[in-house]
């Protein structure tokens, strides 16, 4: 999906902030490297949702609770994906005075822009090299590199999901040679 505003980034946990991931280039071709493995074998935790009309101060809470650095936002009516809350950029929102603790997410939150933007649906049977693929840039990952994924049921009517960069380099320094 493309977006609105700056390069998309981690929704997931914050283990280091996600435009430093890099994902490490083996050499070894993409088959070697991952061997068959889906999204579904990087465990990706349940997305943290939150609605447009949400209280910015909620969120906050919400996303410091669970460490994640991201959030989507989903319609109250239909819980249809309308875009994401990112806490960096939240953050700064609030030191600069654009946003107040006090007002609703819809402020500060990043639209999804959907018409005529083609984007990889990405669902836990998604083979890890095109998971890797998406996050160059490649098959549909918009207008350059992405820094996560919102992982869906094929119909794309749930979010299952969310997956980084970060979580792609971790299984494969996880997974043995």
């Amino acid at each position: 999906m493309s977006v609105t505003g700056p390069p998309v980034g981690s929704l997931n946990r914050s283990t280091s902030p996600s435009s430093q991931a890099q994902l490490p280039d083996t050499g070894s071709t993409w088959a070697d490297k991952y061997r068959g493995a889906t999204v579904e074998d990087l465990d990706p935790p349940p997305a943290l949702s939150t609605k447009p009309s949400d209280l910015v101060s909620t969120a906050l809470l919400n996303a410091y609770e669970r460490d994640y650095t991201h959030l989507t936002v989903v319609s109250e009516d239909t819980r249809a994906l309308l875009g994401y809350l990112s806490i960096p950029r939240l953050k700064h929102l609030l030191q600069v005075g654009t946003v107040a603790d006090t007002d609703p997410v819809d402020r500060g939150m990043l639209r999804f822009r959907r018409k005529g933007n083609p984007y990889k649906v990405i669902t836990m049977d998604t083979p890890l090299e095109e998971l890797e693929d998406f996050f160059r840039g490649g098959a549909d990952g918009g207008s350059g590199p992405q820094d996560f994924a919102i992982v869906t049921d094929v119909n794309r009517r749930f979010v299952l999901g969310v997956v980084t960069k970060e979580d792609l380099a971790e299984f494969l320094r996880r997974r043995p040679a």
